[in-house]
């Protein structure tokens, strides 16, 4: 018999103290690794396609190929988790992070650029696993959100502050494919800025207490008590301890085929964080960032104006992160992924509308003229503003508490996995589908803003105020609830 739950009763009674705030925010450092990486090629792209003479396919490839490296680095995150520790996991991300850095501000190629750029993406696709993960286990459920959306306001910083150094870099050296220091050109010391952040998310993950869920899992409570009374704030340590041993059961080999189920192979709440996971690519977002610069460059603005708004942007993004951050616990994690949908859906077809109305050039490109090119400007940024509102934060948030306790890192890291493959695949289409058209290009991402909107209502839980011990495998979601089907 299948029997309904209530996940929006209230938490429990917590006091959200300044160590797991601070921890919280080391662990989502990861995630402003992913920013910074994400838009750091936004301001070099142009630069290395005339330096290795890329056609474009190649070059789509090679911005997007970091996140091939993503998948794989997310997908074996969840069992490295397990066996040794989210800190751990932490550690080796900054360090296969810092030499990326070095490799690709060195390369001689395309083809080392993309081994660099691969090995970067393994990093970060590990630590987009690790920092939901860890922040949930960490933090009291009734501030479980505002925490878990740290992840999301670190990653839209990392593109704030890679968007400025792009643009500091390309103004001193005048221009991204200009020597600047030492005989290297602009772009080189765009990707090796990224060392700096690698460092400080090296340091800050060897200071953090490991996650009380691991810790219990490997046989050690005393410790898990420790952090759950020091960091946590939880009030009754016996209790809770005894919660998650019960919900990690007796095995601690944690494998895939945790994940099995009788929908398709997988249980429900996996399909369900999969798909969470690529409609939040499948919408585009990231062509805002990945390609801006050359975008708005093609529509008619030069480049010290296309930096500017891909600047603007960034920071628009930042200040509605902040607005999420606020409203999550209050208002729960499904409402705010409706009203996303519905706005990302009518913005996205707005700038189809603006480029259908786009002027063709003798270079071939397209110029929007008269009051399309403001109409473009305001929905792109209304688009910036309803995603980072609420599909940013939320799908980080609802992908670390989500899942139960004991298929918890494995379930995220196959949806991280989907994510990164999501956003491979946008783009690396992106190029073509600009070939096809603009219009074709926001038209398909707003049908996916509409098919969003259908399966959130449809598939998509509320979690605010549940415990992540309240979590289980026997579980299918019917219009936002929770029902256990025994």
């Amino acid at each position: 018999m299948a029997v309904p739950v209530d996940s929006t009763s209230p938490a429990p009674d917590a006091k959200l103290n300044r160590k797991v705030i601070f921890i919280s925010i080391g662990a989502a450092l990861g995630g402003f690794l992913f920013g910074f990486d994400s838009s750091v090629v936004n301001g070099a792209v142009d630069a290395i396609e005339e330096e290795f003479a890329l056609s474009a396919a190649v070059t789509g490839f090679t911005v997007a190929s970091a996140l091939l490296g993503c998948a794989v680095g997310a997908w074996f995150a969840g069992s490295l988790a397990n066996k040794y520790g989210r800190i751990r996991v932490m550690v080796i991300s900054s360090i296969m992070f810092f030499l990326s850095a070095f490799g690709s501000g060195f390369a001689f190629g395309v083809y080392d650029l993309i081994f660099w750029r691969v090995l970067g993406g393994l990093a970060i696709g590990a630590a987009s696993v690790i920092a939901p993960a860890y922040i949930a286990e960490v933090a009291p459920s009734k501030f479980r959100g505002r925490l878990g959306s740290l992840q999301q306001l670190a990653i839209v910083l990392g593109i704030f502050t890679a968007l400025l150094t792009d643009q500091v870099f390309a103004g001193v050296a005048g221009g991204a494919e200009n020597t600047l220091w030492f005989g290297l050109e602009a772009w080189r010391w765009m990707f090796m800025a990224a060392a700096v952040p690698a460092i400080i998310y090296g340091l800050a993950a060897i200071r953090l207490p490991e996650s009380p869920r691991y810790l219990v899992g490997r046989g050690r409570p005393e410790a898990a008590a420790t952090v759950l009374q020091d960091f946590t704030g939880e009030t009754d340590v016996s209790a809770r301890i005894g919660e998650i041993q019960r919900t990690l059961g007796d095995d601690d080999k944690r494998s895939l085929k945790d994940l099995r189920g009788k929908t398709f192979g997988l249980k429900s709440i996996v399909w369900t964080g999969i798909l969470l996971s690529a409609f939040q690519q499948l919408v585009g977002i990231n062509v805002i960032f990945y390609y801006s610069t050359t975008l708005w460059q093609a529509v008619g603005f030069g480049a010290s104006q296309a930096f500017l708004t891909s600047t603007i942007t960034s920071v628009t993004n930042i200040v509605v992160t902040i607005v999420a951050i606020m409203l999550i616990d209050k208002i729960g994690r499904r409402l705010l992924l409706l009203i996303g949908s519905t706005g990302m859906a009518v913005s996205l077809g707005m700038m189809a509308v603006a480029f259908a109305n786009a002027t063709p050039t003798s270079s071939g490109d397209v110029e929007l003229t008269g009051g399309w090119a403001t109409t473009a400007l305001i929905f792109a940024n209304l688009f910036v503003v309803f995603f980072g509102a609420t599909w940013g934060p939320v799908v980080w948030v609802l992908l670390g508490e989500m899942f139960p306790n004991r298929i918890r890192a494995t379930a995220l890291a196959v949806a991280a996995a989907a994510q990164w493959i999501a956003n491979f695949a946008i783009t690396m289409t992106f190029p073509l589908f600009a070939d096809i058209g603009l219009t074709f290009a926001y038209g398909f991402y707003a049908s996916m803003a509409v098919i969003s909107l259908i399966f959130v209502y449809f598939r998509v839980p509320e979690t605010r105020g549940m415990e992540l011990e309240d979590m289980r495998d026997d579980v299918i979601v019917k219009r936002g609830k929770f029902v256990y089907t025994d």
